[in-house]
């Protein structure tokens, strides 16, 4: 079974996927943009968001990722009080690691996190909401929004793993802003 290692920027926190990715998708949604762009302004933190709007994430099942170093060192982000999605970010070099939709069963981490072992992009998803005066290339799917190729390998991967959904840990909040 394929092995994927995910890691902040100065390598202090790990995270190890096991068995193939859903999906590897560039994500052009406005909270991952607002988010994106909050994140980016912590001290040292890492770009996030590309120029053309796009986020690149890896999602996996998360009963096949887990913390393998530095989970102490894992804080959480959210747009609002209220939104079940939170950013999981290495307090010890302020890296965006994840996205957690607290009610899925999917995590999606950051592609730059794995480096040059990151899957190749497969689709770009919500691009409806890229910037203004963004044109995308052709060279994978461009969906404006989440696509029924999209919404079946979550419904698959989801039955899989018998209809379960693993809660991670809750960790101290941040707020870049």
């Amino acid at each position: 079974m394929a092995e994927w290692i995910a890691r902040c920027n100065c390598g202090a926190v790990e995270l190890l996927a096991t068995g193939k990715p859903i999906v590897s998708a560039a994500c052009y949604c406005s909270d991952c943009q607002n988010a994106g762009r909050d994140l980016e302004q912590l001290p040292g933190a890492p770009k996030l968001v590309g120029g053309d709007g796009g986020t690149p994430m890896v999602l996996f099942r998360k009963d096949r990722i887990g913390v393998v170093g530095g989970e102490t060192l894992l804080r959480e982000y959210r747009l609002n009080a209220s939104t079940p999605t939170r950013r999981l970010v290495a307090s010890c070099c302020n890296t965006p690691i994840a996205v957690d939709f607290t009610r899925g069963f999917w995590l999606a981490v950051y592609a730059e996190r794995f480096g040059a072992s990151a899957p190749p992009l497969e689709m770009r998803t919500m691009v409806k909401q890229r910037p203004a005066g963004v044109t995308l290339p052709s060279d994978v799917p461009n969906y404006e929004s989440f696509s029924g190729k999209f919404m079946f390998r979550l419904a698959s991967s989801w039955a899989r793993m018998g209809f379960g959904s693993p809660a991670l840990p809750s960790y101290p909040s941040i707020d870049p802003r």
